[in-house]
């Protein structure tokens, strides 16, 4: 197991890759430093910095000046906020504007952003000059717990979510807790889904530590570092075991093949539907489909649901404004979700809460009842 090292309010954790071994740096304030540990990391390197016009507003200025202050020559390269920028469209755009600035394979991409900004910028980095170098920094509680961490990187396409990408790992990242104080409370929430996904993967006493502390989590108090380093440390855990997701990887998507169909669904309009909100509802739904199939008890179900829906979580389809596809067209997303192998269908199930596990060959007319008896009234 990794160990995370603790100086005052500032945690680090190692990502065990080998050459490739990585350090995720967390802490309020941070990001000041950025251009002192980049240059560190990577000395010499010239950046191009990618991020999103919400982004920019706060956080981008800070960025600028530590890395002039470490002498590191930088371009920018803005793309609109949301779902959308994770296309064809805007990585042609990213991908010129690195070459535009006559980048080398040894210069680095760095991301200034949330999941989208992170995975378009990590897939560029990935497949220009076959693969430049990249540092992650996150600014969304979602993407500093979960979409930093563990190199997948890549676009949507209209057939689903994450279908192109790469696996690219960074270089280090950098998660300065303070700049979640910009988010809205949705975009809090929806990262929080992440967080407590954790517990239920493999870890009941963090759940339950959730439960007690998630109102210190949402104030920026102490519980916030720590929720933040714990939720690292159990992704580098899994990533370093399993990195390309042949096996345990896979644990990690916990909730995540029911939030996605529902995020193709909503055609990833973030005005009905974010990720961590899908995410949430997903969760819900595993645990739910896990009890319909005797798997776990109605219960742990509910316990799941009950402490998302107190942080402010949807936890139901119904809980999705607008009309939404009929089941067998759920089901086609659901088909076509990259964790289907040969066709069978394989979601993450679970034994009840932290006992979760890979089912594969799932019934799809199993699938299909579930959905049916969860329509939206």
């Amino acid at each position: 197991m990794n160990e995370q090292a603790a100086a005052g309010n500032q945690t680090t954790v190692k990502v065990g890759l080998g050459e490739r071994s990585y350090d995720i740096v967390i802490g309020p304030g941070i990001l000041r430093d950025a251009g002192n540990r980049l240059a560190r990391v990577l000395p010499g390197a010239r950046a191009a910095v990618v991020t999103d016009e919400t982004v920019a507003g706060f956080h981008l200025d800070t960025l600028k000046t530590a890395l002039d202050n470490a002498g590191v020559g930088h371009e920018v390269i803005t793309v609109p906020p949301g779902e959308k920028s994770k296309s064809f469209e805007h990585l042609q755009e990213v991908v010129d504007g690195i070459l535009a600035a006559r980048l080398e394979r040894a210069d680095v991409v760095i991301a200034l952003g949330g999941g989208v900004v992170g995975d378009l910028a990590g897939f560029a980095s990935g497949i220009v000059r076959r693969g430049m170098n990249f540092v992650q920094i996150p600014t969304s509680l979602l993407a500093q717990v979960d979409s930093s961490v563990g190199g997948k990187t890549g676009i949507n396409s209209t057939h689903g979510k994450n279908l192109i990408g790469v696996f690219h790992q960074p270089k280090l990242v950098i998660a300065d807790s303070a700049l979640l104080d910009t988010l809205t409370p949705r975009e809090f929430r929806a990262g929080y889904a992440e967080v407590a996904k954790y517990g239920l993967i493999n870890q009941p006493d963090f759940f339950g530590w959730l439960e007690k502390s998630w109102e210190d989590i949402f104030a920026g108090g102490p519980a916030r570092v720590e929720a933040i380093a714990r939720s690292c440390q159990s992704k580098a855990d899994i990533v370093e075991r399993d990195e390309r997701e042949s096996g345990e990887r896979a644990l990690l998507n916990l909730g995540h093949t029911f939030g996605h169909a529902l995020e193709t669904a909503t055609g990833y309009d973030s005005k009905r539907l974010v990720h961590g909100e899908a995410v949430s509802i997903g969760m819900v739904m595993a645990h739910r489909f896990s009890a319909r199939m005797n798997l776990a008890s109605v219960d742990d179900a509910q316990r799941v649901e009950a402490h998302l829906r107190e942080v402010g979580l949807p936890t139901r389809v119904s809980d999705i404004r607008g009309e939404l596809p009929d089941e067998e067209t759920l089901l086609s997303y659901i088909a076509q979700d990259k964790k289907v192998s040969r066709g069978a269908l394989t979601f993450i199930l679970t034994n009840g809460i932290g006992r979760s596990f890979i089912a594969r060959d799932v019934p799809a007319s199993e699938v299909l009842s579930f959905l049916r008896e969860n329509r939206p009234q």
